[in-house]
């Protein structure tokens, strides 16, 4: 059961630092492919996450109805977790993501992009994170708006980007361009998968502007080869 995400009451400016790429002007694939976006298997990635050394103080829920025993765990140049996948369909309405659709939408997302719209969850790859509580303060361990992320579901491996916020206490959930290049039936009202999806955040990365996606993919191309050799 998808649970609806949380707008945050401020400026995306504020919360998105420098990137360290060369500003490029942002290119939006309509339709992403997860299986041409790097050179790193999805087992490669998945051998790094085998073992948890949890962060979270507790741990999360995967929908409002389930126990809370989903850990935030980390690595030196990561943090991740194993959950299911619902879909985010919020931000700008399109022919898949609107209020039609589904019922929980909501047309803002946390952060927006350069020209001060809202993201698109038909086209972005992005993920959600819990709001800041005290189960756990993505914050604390670099991870923000524009944060790069490898999304691994079977053989497949998506990059990117942390684009919303969601509830406190649950966790798992990703945009419908990312359910849709994984594989995924990306339907807001009954798709989304039960389990078997690991999320992958490489700690203090930024893609600026947020909404570019060649760059996302660039920088988890980069990030997640220096992850699978111990970085």
């Amino acid at each position: 059961m998808r649970v609806q995400s949380l707008t945050l009451a401020v400026a995306c400016a504020a919360l998105l630092a420098p990137t360290t790429l060369p500003a490029a002007r942002p290119r939006i694939l309509a339709q992403p492919v997860a299986w041409r976006e790097g050179d790193v298997s999805a087992s490669a990635l998945l051998a790094r996450v085998r073992g948890c050394t949890q962060v979270s103080r507790g741990r999360y829920r995967s929908d409002e109805d389930r126990p809370a025993d989903i850990p935030v765990c980390a690595t030196r140049g990561a943090v991740f977790w194993k959950a299911d996948m619902d879909i985010d369909c919020d931000g700008r309405p399109g022919p898949r993501c609107n209020r039609r659709s589904d019922p929980l939408f909501s047309s803002l997302t946390a952060y927006q992009q350069s020209d001060g719209r809202y993201l698109s969850a038909e086209r972005l790859p992005y993920i959600v994170v819990p709001a800041v509580s005290p189960i756990w303060n993505h914050r604390d361990h670099g991870v923000r708006g524009g944060a790069v992320a490898a999304v691994v579901y079977r053989d497949r491996v998506q990059y990117a980007v942390v684009g919303d916020v969601g509830p406190h206490d649950v966790i798992g959930e990703a945009s419908y361009a990312t359910a849709k290049a994984l594989g995924i039936t990306p339907d807001p009202r009954g798709g989304g998968t039960a389990s078997g999806v690991t999320y992958i955040v490489f700690k203090d990365s930024q893609v600026k502007p947020i909404e570019d996606h060649t760059a996302a993919v660039a920088t988890g191309q980069r990030l997640a080869r220096q992850f699978v050799n111990g970085g």
